[in-house]
């Protein structure tokens, strides 16, 4: 996958992440973790890009890959099965990193999420997403927003400020952080 969809960029005569009316609000990216498909609304889009080098960053909690240099931006990047209590998958030519913007307390950040391979840009009606079940789904029910109707299939669409949730992630980079040990040790 050697293309980069950048914001406002057309794929397949579909605008990505173009900012819009109401027409737009209907429109998601799908992506595949292991066979199961999910779909995030394409206005929280900024690009794809190719799987490359990421930068480790210790002590982070395990769903954290690293980070990259995006035009000059420190962007971490999130392995969406990890953080959904899965293995990590490992890397092929068709795994890409999906550029997220995510917005928390009035704060707007780009979160980079690993994903198996991108799909397509769907239009989902309103109509045909139905409410998260309690109980079923692989993934914890606060991070799903709703279950769109495909063709006689269910895609799970996330709630991106949900799963990438900076506050959660660091608490949890906190709390699995630093060994007793560690903190132990004369400085």
């Amino acid at each position: 996958m050697g293309a980069i969809v950048r914001h406002g960029h057309q794929t397949g005569g579909v605008p990505v992440g173009a900012d819009g009316g109401e027409e737009e609000q209907g429109q998601y990216l799908t992506f595949l973790l292991g066979e199961e498909m999910f779909a995030i609304p394409i206005l929280n889009i900024k690009e794809i890009i190719e799987y490359g080098t990421l930068t480790t960053v210790p002590m982070m909690p395990e769903f954290i890959r690293g980070v990259i240099n995006l035009r000059g931006s420190v962007v971490p990047v999130v392995d969406l099965s990890v953080r959904f209590g899965r293995k990590a998958a490992a890397a092929t030519k068709r795994t890409c990193i999906v550029i997220i913007e995510i917005e928390s307390e009035d704060e707007k950040q780009d979160v980079g999420v690993v994903v198996d391979s991108v799909s397509e840009v769907l239009e989902i009606q309103h109509s045909d997403i139905e409410q998260a079940p309690s109980f079923g789904a692989r993934v914890r029910s606060d991070f799903i927003r709703g279950m769109g109707k495909i063709a006689g299939r269910f895609v799970i669409i996330l709630d991106v400020n949900r799963v990438l949730s900076i506050d959660e992630m660091a608490m949890l980079g906190q709390a699995g952080g630093a060994k007793p040990e560690a903190a132990m040790l004369p400085g």
